[in-house]
């Protein structure tokens, strides 16, 4: 399949034609087999010949539909297998030569257990391949990097301690910024947000500290995951990482 329909390829701006470039580039070398890709939406990655991929996404095709009408011009990739894609729970453990997440984690609200279910997944050796927001390029640049502490206390404690300050920062320093709203209304258009459960970045980074966070994960959590490469790509970098082997039992 190609990596954007035609009409929307003949409409990139010269910027986009090099993020996708350099999103097939790194396809073509790390991904084989067969995988998954979560939440492609209108903008699947292009996947080389040979290579098997089923889709993944929380609603069906009609379901994606009412839920994005700003997508209702678009052709949407209808999901073979309807599961959170936070937790995969519908996967098997080892069932998967790769896993691709473009531009998910940031609106995971514990991206801890995200990537511990995607390792989880991913045979020995398989690759995780994640498209993420550059914070300082794209419409997070006024936030600050998503803190150690804050991510291990959404893992510990349970996203809900801090659900509410997420959609307030993102009303005030996204929205408000933004023009979408009236810095007056930052409070009331936050819990609106929150009571329709709205997909926002709940979570920010550069590459260097998602990097970091990574690594730290593996040293605290025992996530799974070797890094191979981070990979700046205009607004977003690609983050390649690698499931390490299982632990071969004894007896």
């Amino acid at each position: 399949m190609g990596l954007l329909p035609p009409r929307v390829r003949r409409a990139l701006s010269p910027g986009m034609r090099r993020v996708e470039h350099t999103r097939r580039r790194l396809a073509r070398t790390y991904l084989h087999g067969s995988g998954i890709e979560i939440g492609a939406l209108h903008m699947p990655l292009w996947i080389p010949p040979g290579v098997t991929v089923r889709y993944v996404d929380r609603l069906d095709l009609d379901g994606l539909r009412g839920h994005y009408p700003e997508l209702a011009g678009e052709r949407l990739v209808a999901p073979d297998v309807v599961d959170d894609g936070e937790a995969l729970t519908l996967l098997p453990a080892a069932s998967a030569d790769f896993v691709i997440a473009n531009h998910f984690i940031e609106h995971t609200e514990d991206p801890i257990a995200t990537l511990l279910a995607h390792a989880r997944v991913l045979r020995d050796g398989g690759t995780l391949f994640m498209a993420v927001p550059d914070r300082g390029a794209g419409v997070d640049v006024a936030r600050e990097g998503t803190s150690w502490e804050h991510l291990t206390a959404d893992h510990r404690e349970g996203a809900e301690h801090s659900r509410a300050a997420h959609y307030e920062e993102w009303a005030r320093l996204v929205d408000a910024r933004l023009g979408n709203i009236d810095p007056e209304d930052v409070a009331v258009h936050a819990v609106a947000l929150q009571e329709r459960a709205h997909s926002i970045h709940f979570h920010a980074w550069s590459p260097e500290e998602f990097a970091a966070f990574v690594r730290r994960a593996g040293q605290e959590f025992g996530l799974p995951l070797e890094l191979v490469e981070v990979v700046p790509n205009l607004h977003e970098f690609i983050v390649i990482a690698r499931r390490a082997p299982r632990a071969v039992s004894q007896g």
